[in-house]
């Protein structure tokens, strides 16, 4: 089986490339250039994805599943750059790829497209995005709908909730706190961390994306969540606990984020019912 990842050398493709291998698949890695430290095993195949034509899906080795992972303009989830460009180059990427034969994609969405909702989100909720990068989300995601209706591709729509891990964005979270930790910071400044979320580590929602990915179907939206609400004030020093250090989290210097809810975590029924009732770490 061949399987193509966009974002093969981002900070999930490279861990999802890594776990397709293990299990088996043939995997086409999409980059536009090539990392330094490519994955053994993997086909890697640069790209812009604006210059996809009609020869592209041949070109990519005609892949029995697509996992789209690309996605331009991030961290800035206010810019109108997500509807502007990001949403019609991809829309028109899948359906080139779609029209020339590709018969399933796996898509990474995001959990903002639910909406500045709190408690336990279920994949049969209604989208209700309140920024641009989430709106453009929600609309490829029906776009894609659409193209279904007509083409009958299988189509999964993985909506990602918050990870960490290796190769995370030096901006995020975890680096932060491990950069903090090792330049021997007193003080980690942070909001004051009682918001609740959803964390799952990188390699497991790689894990979870893989099996997906593997399954080739028709499985609609799919949470890739934990289920499991934590707050980020008891994540943090769980990591510094983890990590042996004696830094303390300075809470309060920092004010909540205004694009997401105070509380939210993603239901795992569904999530479950397909894979099995597996436990996450």
């Amino acid at each position: 089986m061949t399987i193509a990842v966009t974002g093969a050398a981002g900070f999930i493709g490279r861990h999802l490339v890594r776990a397709l291998v293990d299990r088996g698949a043939d995997v086409t890695a999409v980059v536009r250039r090539m990392p330094d430290t490519p994955v053994p095993g993997a086909r890697y195949v640069t790209l812009d994805l604006a210059d996809a034509d009609a020869g592209t899906w041949a070109a990519l080795g005609a892949p029995d599943r697509l996992v789209h992972l690309a996605w331009g303009g991030l961290p800035d989830y206010r810019s109108r750059h997500h509807f502007e460009r990001e949403l019609p180059l991809h829309y028109g990427f899948l359906r080139t790829l779609v029209e020339a034969g590709l018969p399933a994609m796996l898509v990474a969405g995001t959990c903002y497209e639910y909406g500045m909702i709190d408690g336990a989100l279920a994949e049969d909720a209604v989208p209700q995005p309140a920024n641009p990068y989430a709106f453009a989300k929600a609309a490829l995601l029906r776009q894609l709908q659409f193209l279904q209706d007509e083409r009958g591709f299988a189509l999964t729509w993985a909506r990602l909730f918050y990870m960490w891990g290796s190769g995370q964005a030096p901006r995020a979270l975890y680096p932060l706190l491990g950069a903090a930790i090792a330049r021997g910071d007193a003080t980690f400044p942070m909001s004051a961390g009682e918001q609740l979320r959803d964390y799952l580590p990188v390699d497991r929602v790689a894990a979870l994306l893989a099996a997906l990915a593997l399954r080739g179907a028709d499985d609609g939206v799919v949470n890739i969540s934990s289920g499991q609400p934590v707050s980020v004030r008891a994540l943090v020093e769980r990591w510094i606990a983890e990590a042996g250090a004696t830094i303390v989290p300075e809470l309060g210097r920092y004010p909540y984020p205004d694009h997401e809810p105070l509380a939210f975590w993603g239901a795992t029924v569904k999530r479950r019912a397909l894979l099995g009732d597996d436990p996450v770490p």
